[in-house]
């Protein structure tokens, strides 16, 4: 088995570094064998952890974050995006959206409504306004987008938003905001939006 898991020992913390192509399965086998390693660096102190690398879903978080502690009592950090809101952009990275995973939603969303995704998100509906639809990837909307659009919400920049109707205030793509005044934008049918020289383009 290759080792995908790398363990440093550093001044204030333990830093356990994931290869990026590392599947999560090679991950998991590869800490059940270090444990014994990574538990004899905690005789005296209890050093916190760092986990850094490879970008992970949530459920691949808590998975590695309770078999660590189920054997050291210790406190884990994870340097990378837990959740997909503009508070959790820690880093940007690149990433393939041609083969992201996608998820469907059918019907429109109502105002208070939220929906994320990990990948992208197609809504075969109306986004309404005070909604809001989040993905790490690419989001299209088959109907008319109102409410709030954030795509690449991991800091994937090469994300796009596509609506049948764009007729809303504010899009997000990555830690990028446009702020859209409405007597000044016409309403956008059929509207592409995407990132060209750091800077959010409607077409």
């Amino acid at each position: 088995m290759r080792n995908c898991v790398s363990i440093n020992l550093r001044k204030n913390e333990i830093l356990i570094k994931i290869s990026d192509d590392a599947e999560q399965k090679e991950i998991i086998e590869n800490l059940k064998r270090k444990l014994s390693e990574l538990k004899k660096m905690y005789k005296n102190e209890k050093t916190p952890i760092t986990v850094t690398g490879k970008i992970l879903k949530n459920k691949e978080i808590d998975e590695i974050q309770e078999l660590i502690k189920n054997n050291i009592d210790v406190e884990i950090d994870f340097d990378m995006p837990k959740s997909l809101g503009l508070s959790s952009i820690t880093r940007t990275f690149n990433k393939e959206i041609a083969i992201s995973e996608t998820k469907f939603h059918r019907g429109s969303l109502r105002s208070g409504q939220r929906m994320e995704a990990e990948g992208s998100l197609v809504i075969l509906g109306d986004v309404n306004s005070g909604a809001e639809v989040i993905a790490s990837d690419n989001i299209v909307v088959l109907g008319a987008l109102r409410g709030l659009a954030h795509a690449g919400a991991k800091g994937n920049k090469q994300a796009i938003i596509s609506a049948g109707l764009l007729d809303t205030v504010q899009i997000r793509i990555a830690n990028i905001v446009k702020e859209i005044d409405r007597d000044e934008e016409p309403l956008h049918k059929q509207a592409y939006v995407s990132i060209i020289d750091n800077d959010i383009v409607i077409e």
